[in-house]
């Protein structure tokens, strides 16, 4: 992992949650979530976005939501090492709104 990506990723999900308020949920996550999305994103030097993709889901309402959330997003912040590629979990709380895992508190337990 190379060095202050955990630094970045908060920077970046910070970025697109602000870039999205009305799809980002701020309570408790409930403690089972309708959906979970993986994205695999890919940021040039400049924090262009130069690629984004489904690395994981299995609903794909919520696939669409990340993904549009992401290049609604575009241009993130520079990263600090150049073009870098990382992944992002979306934590959905229903149907619209998420939680950014790099974001995310605790999840209410049952």
């Amino acid at each position: 992992m190379p060095p202050g990506l955990d630094n970045y990723k908060t920077q970046v999900a910070h970025h697109v949650a602000d870039h999205n308020p009305e799809r980002t949920y701020t309570g408790i996550l409930p403690p089972m979530l309708p959906a979970i999305v993986v994205l695999e994103i890919t940021v040039d030097r400049d924090g262009q976005l130069a690629d984004v993709a489904v690395q994981r889901s299995r609903n794909p309402d919520a696939s669409e939501i990340a993904l549009a959330s992401v290049r609604r997003s575009s241009p993130l912040p520079p990263p600090p090492t150049g073009r870098l590629t990382f992944s992002e979990t979306f934590l959905f709380a229903d149907s619209e709104r998420y939680q950014l895992r790099s974001l995310a508190g605790p999840q209410a337990s049952e």
